[in-house]
């Protein structure tokens, strides 16, 4: 069988390895000169990591063609470099679903898959995940926090409740205002530099915006 030809699947967060980078070497060792797809299952992998991933399996003779992950920040970091990029609903509910065990609260992360047009409007008790564009005219708002695997160009509104600790990510951040519990801004007009996703949050009680990694 020729591997090069193949897509092979590496889970590299497997508990038998100390951290995943051992446990990404270990299984390349087994492997040479192959397309990848990397699931991470629920790791939560920066920018700096999905890179240093490609630097690995390219010391193998490896590529990597995408990534599979029940963790958005990898969905997102992963997609703002370009790389293919699947959302795993499989054994997510640990992600989505955090128990308080002081108030007994629960926060639940609702997800929309495909665009949100204009005249639309989305409302989350929660955090907001949506899987496409947010085009001109529609209107996206989370009590807790925005994560956009696509393009910001309506409005959002995380922290609609007075949270002032939510924030707003997305691959590409221009929209016609943001805003962030009582706080209100307009988007930027420079346009985005290409592969970095983006955050919004409050700071010195202005909205700012800021590359997510940082």
């Amino acid at each position: 069988m020729n591997l090069n030809n193949q897509k092979i699947i590496v889970n590299i967060d497997d508990k038998e390895y100390l951290d995943w980078k051992m446990c990404l070497k270990s299984k390349l060792k087994m492997l040479k000169s192959c397309n990848l797809e990397i699931d991470s299952k629920n790791l939560d992998l920066s920018c700096s990591d999905i890179s240093e991933i490609i630097e690995i399996a390219s010391k193998y003779n490896c590529k990597v063609f995408g990534f599979c992950s029940t963790s958005s920040k990898t969905i997102v970091s992963s997609q703002s470099l370009g790389y293919k990029s699947q959302f795993s609903f499989e054994n997510c509910l640990d992600n989505i679903l955090n128990i308080n065990d002081k108030d007994l609260t629960f926060s639940r992360t609702n997800f929309h898959q495909g665009t949100v047009r204009s005249g639309e409007y989305l409302d989350s008790p929660g955090d907001l995940l949506i899987l496409g564009d947010v085009n001109p005219g529609a209107k996206v708002s989370a009590e807790g926090n925005i994560m956009i695997w696509g393009r910001l160009l309506g409005i959002a509104h995380a922290g609609s409740k007075g949270n002032s600790q939510a924030t707003i990510s997305a691959l590409q951040l221009r929209p016609v205002q943001l805003r962030i519990a009582k706080k209100v801004a307009r988007g930027p007009k420079e346009k985005p530099q290409l592969g970095i996703a983006e955050q919004a949050r409050i700071d010195s009680e202005e909205i700012v915006i800021s590359p997510l990694e940082t």
